[in-house]
């Protein structure tokens, strides 16, 4: 079960999402769903087609299936989804 304290080592496709910041200001205020995700970047499906997003440079706040709201840094989100599970994060 995802839950906001195992967010960041857990499976992000499928989760609604807003770009909270970003570095590039056009990005700010995006929001949609996960359908794929890099080593550096998040594809969301907005209702203008599907985004790129640069995880590194963004704030995200993601919805959980509960209705809970999660804000991450993108930085600690920046490795392979596979490798993600497996890192060591102190409490974030």
């Amino acid at each position: 079960m995802i839950t906001p304290e195992n967010l960041v080592r857990h499976e992000l496709i499928g989760l609604e999402v807003l770009v909270e910041k970003a570095a590039n200001k056009s990005l700010e205020g995006l929001q949609g769903k996960v359908v794929d995700e890099t080593r550096q970047t998040l594809t969301l499906k907005t209702e203008k087609g599907e985004k790129k997003v640069p995880k590194v440079v963004c704030v995200f706040v993601f919805r959980l299936p509960d209705g809970k709201k999660v804000r991450v840094a993108g930085e600690l989100l920046v490795s392979r989804p596979e490798d993600r599970i497996k890192k060591k994060l102190k409490k974030w």
